[in-house]
């Protein structure tokens, strides 16, 4: 049987860990990585303060330039709690479960993603 997009998010996420908002905000003071999943043109009009942009394109792939420098990139990062967002929270955690297979176990998706952000009226930085 052929699923639909929404219906394989709506899969994922019983199996992933989905924050509200609110909760990203208040983490914006702690050492957490925070990545946008967006496209470079959608992060250019606006992204959560600290953010990083790495698309969801290329999530796997790039996630260790993220800690360049350190011995082990890899399980630098995964001693982190990772919040990614997208849009509206769909692509986010499609990224949350991969990097979950991939080993990282402290990763949380934003319900919602960047619209809820903005409809919260939460700060938002511009490059």
């Amino acid at each position: 049987m052929i699923k639909s997009a929404p219906e394989i998010v709506a899969d994922v996420k019983k199996h992933i860990n989905e924050v509200p908002v609110t909760t990203l905000e208040q983490q914006l003071a702690h050492d957490v990585m925070i990545i946008d999943v967006r496209e470079p043109g959608e992060y250019e009009q606006g992204f959560v303060p600290g953010a990083v942009n790495l698309p969801r394109g290329v999530l796997e792939m790039k996630i260790a330039s993220l800690a360049e420098g350190a011995e082990a990139p890899l399980d630098e990062l995964a001693q982190k709690d990772i919040y990614l967002y997208c849009r509206s929270g769909a692509r986010s955690a499609l990224a949350a479960e991969s990097l979950q297979r991939m080993g990282f176990n402290k990763v949380y998706s934003v319900d919602g993603g960047f619209e809820a952000w903005k409809k919260a009226e939460l700060k938002v930085e511009h490059p």
